[in-house]
């Protein structure tokens, strides 16, 4: 009767083989979790040094309303001023955009004006 014997569980070629094999688990697991990571628990972006910008002008945070407000309506003052300017130098349907434009500044202004009046006022006690 033949017996036969099994193959040893290790390559005989190769005896580390199967280290290599753990190895390359390991690699993938690792692999694994880092992209897990990656899209589950994604870590706060740093500020970047790079001084980039999203547009060309800013606006300080320490800027209070008050100061924002008269910035603002002193802006809509400049273009109401450029746009009844140019309404009187151009003819057609030109002019009547140009006075198009002069009306909705107008009407900023005075929303401006109105918060502004609204900062200044003092809170009077409700009776």
């Amino acid at each position: 009767m033949d017996k036969s014997v099994p193959d040893p569980p290790f390559n005989r070629t190769n005896p580390l083989a199967e280290f290599d094999a753990i190895e390359d688990l390991l690699k993938d697991r690792a692999a694994a979790e880092r992209a897990l990571d990656h899209y589950l628990n994604p870590k706060p972006s740093k500020p970047s040094s790079d001084p980039r910008i999203d547009s060309l002008f800013s606006v300080t945070a320490k800027a209070d309303t008050d100061t924002l407000l008269t910035s603002t309506s002193e802006t809509l003052a400049s273009i109401r001023t450029m746009a009844e300017d140019l309404a009187f130098e151009v003819e057609g349907t030109r002019r009547s955009v140009a006075l198009g434009i002069h009306q909705l500044v107008e009407l900023c202004q005075l929303l401006v004006d109105k918060a502004l009046d609204q900062l200044e006022a003092p809170a009077s006690p409700a009776p």
